[in-house]
C-alpha cells in the first residue's frame, strides 16, 4: 500500500489560489478489463461521488454503526478483509489510485461485502468538507509513503494540522491506527502524536505497539521485511475533550 498513489493535501484549508503541497506522486496506472467493468457497474452501487455536501454515514450506509476510515488503501487488500472481519463496523477506503478502486470493488462483489463504500478523491479535502465533526469511530493509514530525502518530509501526510483535524472528525476513544516499515517515519509520526493533547499513545512504553489483529498482513509489509525492514504500528486514543493531556 504505498502512498505514492495517493492525493492527501498537506495543508489544510487555506486560500484555494495557493497549490498545495500534496504528499503523493499520482500515477496514472493501467485498469484491466476487470477493474474497469468495476468501475463502470459497482461504482455506482458502492462508491462515493466526489461533491461538496457534508456526508451522512447513516445513510451512506443504512444503519449507525461505528465508521472507520482507511487512507490510502493502495489495492485494498487489508481493507476488504478487515470489512468482512469487523462486521459490526462500517467502513470508508479513501483512494486515488483508480486501478486499486477498480481492484477492491472487485473484491466487495466477490465476496458480497456490504459494510465497505469507497471514495476516490483527495482525503484531507474529503475530511475538512465533507465527513462531519465527530463523526469517525477509527482512522487507519497504512504504509504511507515516507518521503525519506530531507527536502521532501513536507510532504508526509502525518503533520500537525492534519493530526489536528484527525482529533475534530474523530469521536472521543476513537484510534488512530498508522503502521509503517521505515523507522525514521514510525520516529517522525510517534513525535507528532505524541505532541498532540488530543491522542494517548497505547503503547505502555510510548513507542510502537505489536500488530493489532485487526490489521491484515500486507503483500508490501512482506516486501519490506524480505528487506529487512521492521513494521511499526503506532495506536493511538482519541482523548475526551476533558480529558486532554497538557
Amino acid at each position: 500500500m504505498t502512498q505514492d498513489t495517493r492525493e492527501e493535501k498537506m495543508q489544510v484549508g487555506g486560500p484555494r489560489h495557493h497549490r498545495p503541497v500534496r504528499s503523493f506522486v499520482l500515477r496514472a496506472g493501467r485498469l484491466t478489463e476487470g477493474q474497469q467493468r468495476a468501475l463502470k457497474e459497482l461504482w455506482p452501487l458502492y462508491g462515493v461521488e466526489a461533491g461538496e455536501n457534508e456526508l451522512d454515514p447513516g445513510s451512506l450506509f443504512g444503519n449507525d454503526r461505528p465508521l472507520i476510515m482507511e487512507i490510502g488503501f493502495g489495492n485494498g487488500e487489508a481493507t476488504w478483509q478487515m470489512a468482512i472481519n469487523e462486521p459490526d463496523r462500517n467502513f470508508l477506503g479513501v483512494e486515488v489510485h483508480k486501478p486499486g478502486v477498480g481492484h477492491l470493488l472487485l473484491k466487495i462483489e466477490e465476496h458480497g461485502i456490504s459494510n465497505l463504500r469507497i471514495a476516490c478523491e483527495d482525503a484531507v479535502e474529503l475530511l475538512g468538507r465533507r465527513i462531519p465533526d465527530r463523526a469517525l469511530s477509527g482512522v487507519r493509514i497504512y504504509f504511507p509513503d515516507p518521503w525519506p530525502k530531507k527536502r521532501h518530509h513536507k510532504r508526509r501526510i502525518v503533520q500537525q494540522p492534519f493530526v489536528d483535524l484527525l482529533a475534530r472528525k474523530m469521536k472521543a476513544d476513537g484510534i488512530l491506527h498508522l503502521a509503517t516499515d521505515w523507522e525514521p517515519y514510525a520516529e517522525h509520526m510517534l513525535g507528532v502524536l505524541n505532541a498532540s493533547t488530543a491522542f494517548e499513545n497505547q503503547s505502555q512504553h510510548g513507542e510502537a505497539c505489536t500488530r493489532p489483529e485487526w490489521r491484515p498482513e500486507t503483500k508490501y509489509e512482506k516486501r519490506g521485511e524480505r528487506l529487512g525492514h521492521g513494521v511499526y504500528d503506532l495506536v493511538f486514543r482519541r482523548l475526551p475533550d476533558g480529558e486532554r493531556r497538557e
